[in-house]
């Protein structure tokens, strides 16, 4: 079955919009992290805290992109990006992240997702709606 995950960007976000560049830089940060992590305990754990590769189709070119994963254990995540409109003032663009977990996810990926989830949207100081519909925010109230 397929679930959704949201970080939206509200007024008191670090910033009012969110482009796919941005979200790959900070897949990288992550990645990165993880490896100076690996790096002071000893052992590969980049490879455990990340065990997906980023994929960008032709199709998904800057608005989503998969994260194809390593084996039986971590399957498939989709990542993407886009904005809500809302009319009834017509200022308002609310931007988000969306996290999918396509039909055939393992417990593993949805475990990940929900980690990523969590980094992305303390990051970017929004407001994060979790696969099993509760609401964390992490931006300043």
């Amino acid at each position: 079955m397929v679930a959704h995950a949201y970080i939206k960007l509200v007024p008191a976000s670090k910033q009012k919009a969110v482009t796919l560049e941005e979200v790959k830089q900070l897949f990288q940060y992550y990645q990165d992290m993880m490896k100076k992590t690996g790096e002071q305990l000893g052992w590969a754990y980049q490879q455990a805290a990340f065990p997906y590769q980023l994929i960008e189709t032709d199709e998904g070119k800057g608005k989503w992109f998969y994260l194809k994963g390593d084996g039986h254990r971590y399957r498939t995540i989709i990542v993407g990006v886009g904005s809500n409109n809302e009319s009834n003032n017509g200022e308002t663009e609310e931007s988000f992240i969306q996290i999918t977990l396509p039909n055939g996810a393992t417990h593993g990926d949805k475990g990940k997702a929900n980690e990523f989830c969590k980094f992305l949207a303390k990051k970017l100081e929004g407001e994060l709606h979790l696969f099993n519909g509760r609401i964390m925010y992490y931006y300043k109230r």
